[in-house]
């Protein structure tokens, strides 16, 4: 394995790549504030809250491709803040959308199915069986987590709160509640 730029770094990029995810989060760790400042720096008309939006968006790309990071082409600190750049300016891209009020089908799936229910008043029945079951299901999936997922998970995937309200109806920071929803979603799939 050609070197990252630190011993350290390249260790911890081994074992993320083996699935270590320890190893992940003390990339984490080691790389935020980098991110963060990248994001400062060249993306001034973000706020606190889209920027602390896309360093977790990033980190979570970057877990899902972590098998794909070459450190033969460029530094590991390199590769984030292109991915994180890339997530800005789909976030950028998005919200520019949303505030003309077009709806592209790239966008994720609450406002696809936002679309498709344009004009929809009535609730078929088998429609709200089957969401129901779905829903029993996931609920059933969630009581089997650890308790330190458990709470946040039922609040985003059941009662549907933004990470935000979950961090300020529980205390915890942002970055921690991203973190648990995304560990616990990899749980769940795992479950299912």
């Amino acid at each position: 394995m050609a070197q990252t730029g630190s011993k350290r770094t390249d260790e911890l990029v081994r074992r993320a790549i083996i699935g270590d995810g320890t190893a992940f989060t003390a990339l984490w760790d080691m790389h935020i504030a980098s991110v963060r400042s990248y994001l400062r720096g060249s993306m001034k008309q973000l706020d606190r809250f889209y920027i602390e939006d896309i360093c977790s968006k990033t980190f979570e790309k970057a877990f899902r491709q972590i098998g794909s990071f070459d450190p033969s082409l460029g530094r590991f600190d390199t590769w984030l803040k292109r991915i994180a750049r890339n997530t800005a300016l789909d976030v950028i891209d998005s919200e520019s959308r949303r505030l003309r009020g077009q709806v592209s089908i790239d966008e994720d799936f609450r406002n696809l199915v936002a679309a498709e229910n344009v004009g929809e008043d009535e609730d078929d029945p088998l429609d709200s069986i089957i969401r129901t079951e779905d829903r029993e299901a996931t609920e059933g999936c969630i009581e089997g987590l650890p308790e330190l997922y458990r709470d946040v998970a039922r609040k985003r995937l059941v009662e549907g709160l933004q990470y935000k309200e979950i961090a300020e109806e529980t205390g915890l920071e942002l970055n921690t509640v991203r973190t648990r929803i995304r560990r616990a979603k990899m749980l769940l799939d795992k479950m299912k």
